[in-house]
């Protein structure tokens, strides 16, 4: 399987990226295209004694940077490292390339995806999705595409995300609810109330009702449908209150002696305590609603990130979830 990898994208690229994709190539039995600049990504393979195998770079040195215009991946930075990617993936008529990652301007890779790769044509808006690492794992969609939202996207969001959370996690009837301040079915904006009546109608999204904020970390549904701005801010939230409460932890088991020995016979639950807080555990967010496989990996990615958005892309690309997509959003068009 070939995927094609920004190279120059986040911001600990290229180092990071280039050892990411050396790892991925190692583990995960998959060939990439590395679009960056081949000068840099030589260098970091010759000093750090990383492999080429399996390893195409395309070579461009321009870059765009997480502060310019989205648009421009389309204009005046088609000719970066992303617009290669795109143009690439874009191009590959035969199917060659089974998906794109990167980790670079999320706004670039949003408007890249909607106006080069394409929205499914049924599918009114897609949408960046995001596992929450609590006990149950939740998919939170909308997590930054679409800031302005409609009932209709909100719907089209639960069976997007049901059907990833179906062909990921094996979940059969995956539980969908909509994020909002009540849990009664009259509470929030107009459109809250019309998702909600939509939601409930739809006979393939297995709709539990309203989700309050308290409610997520303890007994959310498997997919948590919410407008970007919104989902954005649970995400980061929820990413801050994790390096919160191991830092707490960590203060709290250091105060003393004893402290000290409960921290050593708690090490191994500490530690997947933290991992499961991770961000570069999931690595990237699958861009669900466009033609092909893309994945946007945190900006902040190091190595183990980067491998496991390519895993993510890989298994997008394998249980055919862009297919099987486009052919729900036909049935509930």
């Amino acid at each position: 399987m070939k995927i094609i990898l920004d190279a120059m994208g986040g911001d600990n690229a290229p180092f990071e990226t280039v050892k990411g994709a050396a790892l991925a190539v190692d583990e995960l039995d998959v060939q990439l295209i590395l679009v960056g600049d081949r000068e840099k990504i030589n260098h970091i393979t010759e000093e750090n004694n990383l492999s080429l195998k399996n390893i195409e770079i395309v070579h461009t040195d321009k870059i765009l940077a997480m502060e310019d215009d989205p648009i421009s991946v389309i204009k005046s930075n088609k000719d970066s490292s992303m617009g290669v990617c795109f143009r690439m993936f874009a191009d590959d008529k035969d199917d060659e390339i089974a998906a794109m990652v990167s980790a670079g301007n999320t706004g670039a890779l949003v408007a890249g995806s909607t106006l080069i790769i394409k929205r499914i044509s049924d599918i009114k808006r897609p949408a960046l999705a995001m596992v929450l690492p609590f006990e149950r794992k939740t998919l939170l969609i909308d997590v930054g595409a679409n800031s302005d939202i409609k009932a209709e996207y909100l719907k089209q969001f639960g069976f997007m995300g049901s059907i990833y959370m179906k062909k990921i996690f094996g979940i059969e009837s995956p539980t969908v609810g909509l994020a909002n301040i009540g849990e009664e079915k009259t509470k929030g904006t107009a459109e809250h109330v019309e998702a909600y009546k939509l939601l409930s109608e739809t006979k393939t999204i297995n709709f539990i009702g309203n989700i309050e904020g308290r409610d997520i970390p303890i007994r959310c549904s498997d997919v948590l449908v919410t407008d970007g701005f919104t989902g954005n801010i649970i995400l980061k939230l929820t990413e801050g209150f994790g390096i919160f409460m191991f830092n707490k932890l960590k203060s709290m088991l250091s105060r003393d002696i004893f402290t000290k020995i409960s921290a050593a016979l708690l090490k191994d639950s500490l530690r997947g305590f933290k991992k499961s807080f991770d961000p570069s555990e999931y690595g990237g967010t699958p861009f669900l609603g466009v033609r092909r496989p893309v994945i946007k990996a945190h900006g902040s990615s190091d190595a183990k990130a980067i491998k496991n958005a390519i895993r993510q892309a890989k298994f997008c690309a394998e249980t055919k979830l862009v297919e099987e997509i486009e052919m729900q959003s036909r049935i509930n068009k």
